[in-house]
């Protein structure tokens, strides 16, 4: 398989599929660059060594066909700064005015594509989209993670035309490594925390998880059904009802693999949904009617605690709690200096999922875990173990 870093550049174009979805404000300025600062390595590794880079990405969610709101063009001049230089915006992403345009680039000269979605065919993930797509360029790579679970045009359908000229990006590459140190080859022991409100979002990778991780902590929102599946009294907290069958059968299946499964033994309970609510700690299982759970106990943070320092491996995906009240934030605080003490004794430690970032970076401990994934969506199939098109799709399978 061809990689960035042994590919030949030199005057070729080079198709980036890129993922460039970032929020703007009432005046169409970038409020967070993230996902622009994250393609500039593959971007800039293709301008070194003699390329032209082609950029295309989706943006926001067009209805039908163009609309301004949602053209590359606002991005532009940010793009050009980080990059240092002038980047030309296309008309379209498609036709013979843009293959002219791609043609007559120099080689360290950049090409952004207009917005992929304006055309219905990219989501669509049609065959002849993708073959116009594809000859804007002598080589394709693939650095974009978020849309790594689509199938779409750009991102998996592609490849068929580039049989020896794909690759992944930087960004790419290093969710897909940093993923199977977790997925593919953990050191273990191996534990997983996941936490968030609901059961019915991460049941799948709960199930996956437990053929893999050594210990699984359950946090935040779902402790309840699990509580109220083994006959807890769980007050007026959170419960998925319709999943206390499949709690028990969790249950029932960690002990047979063998897994240590810590679900949240005492609470923070609160009399309502507020930051001055009254509070008190009780067992998990013994919470006043009227009453909710809205953060785990000092009796388990003290375990959680124990569970992650005696980790080699950790994935981190949900809070412990309703971290964005300051009340009942202690218990992600706590995980979140239990995970920064077992990257610093040699553990790997990913932290993905919206929320988790979120709680990463309000208590500033961003770089001092090994791995953050922002791929959402992708990163929780591939953790579900589902094969991503966009990543099968490079690597020929």
């Amino acid at each position: 398989m061809q990689t960035i870093e042994t590919y030949d550049f030199s005057g070729k174009k080079a198709l980036i599929r890129v993922d460039f979805n970032v929020p703007l404000n009432e005046n169409f300025e970038i409020t967070d660059d993230t996902r622009i600062r994250g393609a500039l390595q593959t971007i800039q590794k293709v301008i070194e060594k003699g390329g032209s880079p082609v950029i295309m990405s989706h943006f926001g969610r067009p209805k039908s066909g163009p609309e301004d709101k949602y053209s590359m063009r606002h991005l532009v001049s940010h793009l050009s700064k980080l990059l240092g230089k002038t980047v030309q915006l296309a008309p379209d992403c498609v036709g013979k005015e843009v293959k002219a345009i791609a043609d007559s680039l120099k080689p360290g000269e950049v090409l952004l594509l207009e917005n992929l979605r304006f055309h219905k065919e990219e989501e669509k993930g049609d065959v002849e989209f993708a073959g116009q797509l594809a000859e804007l360029g002598d080589c394709w790579i693939n650095d974009a993670f978020g849309t790594a679970h689509r199938a779409h045009a750009s991102t998996a359908v592609i490849a068929q035309f580039f049989p020896n000229d794909k690759m992944f990006g930087y960004l790419v590459e290093s969710e897909v490594e940093s993923l199977d140190k977790v997925v593919a080859r953990p050191e273990r022991p191996l534990t997983a925390i996941m936490g968030g409100a609901k059961v019915s979002t991460k049941i799948t990778i709960i199930e996956n998880m437990l053929n893999k991780v050594d210990n699984l902590i359950v946090g935040g929102g779902m402790i309840f059904t699990f509580v109220k599946a083994e006959g807890g009294h769980i007050g007026a907290s959170l419960v998925e009802d319709d999943y206390l069958e499949l709690a028990k059968t969790v249950i029932r299946k960690a002990k047979e693999k063998g897994v240590n499964l810590i679900i949240a033994s005492d609470c923070i309970a609160a009399d309502k949904f507020s930051e001055d609510a009254n509070t008190e700690i009780c067992k998990t299982k013994d919470i006043k009617d009227g009453w909710m759970g809205l953060d785990v106990g000092p009796e388990t943070i003290a375990k959680f605690k124990e569970v992650i320092a005696n980790s080699k491996t950790v994935l981190w995906n949900g809070p412990a709690g309703v971290f964005e009240m300051e009340k009942f934030a202690a218990g992600t605080k706590a995980i979140g200096d239990a995970v920064v003490e077992a990257t610093k004794k040699g553990a790997f430690t990913l932290v993905g999922g919206g929320d988790s970032v979120a709680a990463v970076n309000k208590f500033g401990i961003a770089d001092d875990v090994s791995y953050i994934s922002t791929a959402g969506g992708a990163m929780l199939e591939y953790l579900e173990g589902k094969v991503l098109p966009g990543i099968a799709a490079v690597r020929g399978e």
